[in-house]
């Protein structure tokens, strides 16, 4: 009897070790999904781009009626990303328009 009596202790301290363990590892992953979880972007950067960039458009933004406009602004009236507008405003893209633009006294 003393035998059966042992056995069903180590079973029952098994058993609240495995539910501590359980509880640790549900702990762990609520700590490993909010690492994960991205942040909400702080800084509104404009519309998406629906399309690519065209000449057209990077004349428009550099020597165009869309010059005075800030990137944001621009971008959401042509539909594209404020990275296409930065990009072709600083020279990076449109390298011949941006060149116009240069030679035209802007700075």
């Amino acid at each position: 009897m003393e035998n059966t009596a042992n056995t069903n202790t180590a079973l029952i301290l098994a058993l609240e070790e495995t539910a501590k363990l359980k509880d640790v590892v549900h702990k762990l992953n609520e700590v490993i999904e909010a690492l994960n979880t991205k942040p909400k972007a702080t800084r509104d950067r404009g519309p998406d781009s629906t399309r690519e960039m065209t000449e057209d458009d990077a004349r428009q933004i550099l020597l165009g009626d869309l010059a005075a406009k800030n990137h944001k602004d621009a971008a959401k009236e042509l539909g594209l990303s404020y990275g296409q507008v930065y990009s072709s405003r600083k020279g990076f893209t449109f390298k011949g328009i941006y060149k116009e633009w240069r030679d035209a006294g802007n700075k």
